[in-house]
């Protein structure tokens, strides 16, 4: 691992999005990482103001957004088109050279539409395989890819897929040739054991830790899949992960949760 180049995969999400001030401050940081940088963005709560400005209503299952025909439509409007331009014309600007993707693009991220035995999801997609030869030789010409939350199928329907899955999806299939950091910053300092107190920062958690959490119905809606990611990134070859805010790039300090195994 010590011969290896260093990659930081970051997903951002949450308010910082919806804040230009945040999202600002944030690309700057973000821009100043030294090595290879991949940027992964959600976009839920912009998406949910786009699609109740048409009449639609946004649902739920678990922190994972159902997504019809009108919805998808959405969600490629404000995750490839709005949010992932204005971030790659900002990160542009500070002479960061980035470069906006889909899944779809490069057939960079395939994916599956989702089958439940319960649920229809809709278009959804599950993450199937990452192109990491090809996402290698991006960055390794100086580029810094940034993914919204849209992949594809290959087989020309595209699909709406958790943006948390993707980063981790991405830094997993570079952890054979890279030392990949995975890095999940939103609003919160951290995962917290009382959603209530922004002061109760977990400093380290485990599986144990977050099984007895869920149990509590401490940890719920959209930090579940994000939490389920970042252990399956380390079980997977991903060498850190942690959650914290939009300032944990350039404060190395900062209050944040350590992922651990």
């Amino acid at each position: 691992m010590k011969n290896k180049v260093v990659v930081t995969v970051v997903k951002i999400g949450g308010n910082i999005i919806d804040s230009p001030t945040e999202l600002r401050l944030f690309l700057t940081d973000f821009s100043k990482i030294e090595g290879y940088k991949i940027l992964v963005h959600g976009g839920g709560k912009s998406a949910t103001k786009m699609a109740e400005s048409v009449g639609l209503r946004p649902h739920l299952i678990d922190g994972r957004r159902i997504t019809d025909a009108p919805m998808l439509d959405v969600a490629v409007m404000t995750y490839a088109g709005a949010i992932n331009k204005n971030i790659v014309a900002q990160l542009q600007a500070l002479n960061c050279n980035a470069i906006g993707f889909s899944g779809a693009d490069g057939n960079l991220i395939q994916s599956e539409k989702r089958i439940h035995p319960t649920i229809d999801f809709g278009f959804v997609g599950d993450v199937k395989k990452v192109n990491a030869e090809l996402l290698q030789t991006l960055i390794s010409i100086g580029v810094s890819p940034v993914f919204c939350a849209i992949t594809h199928d290959n087989k020309g329907q595209l699909l709406n897929t958790n943006a948390d899955t993707i980063a981790s999806e991405i830094a997993i299939s570079l952890s054979a040739i890279f030392k990949v950091s995975l890095l999940y910053c939103f609003e919160k300092q951290g995962v917290l054991a009382n959603s209530e107190n922004e002061n109760s920062v977990i400093l380290q958690i485990n599986e144990e830790d977050y099984k007895e959490l869920l149990e509590k119905k401490a940890i719920h809606s959209g930090m579940i899949p994000k939490m389920d990611n970042c252990f399956y990134a380390l079980k997977n070859g991903v060498e850190k992960v942690i959650i914290g805010n939009s300032t944990l790039l350039s404060d190395k300090d900062l209050i944040s949760t350590k992922i651990k195994l």
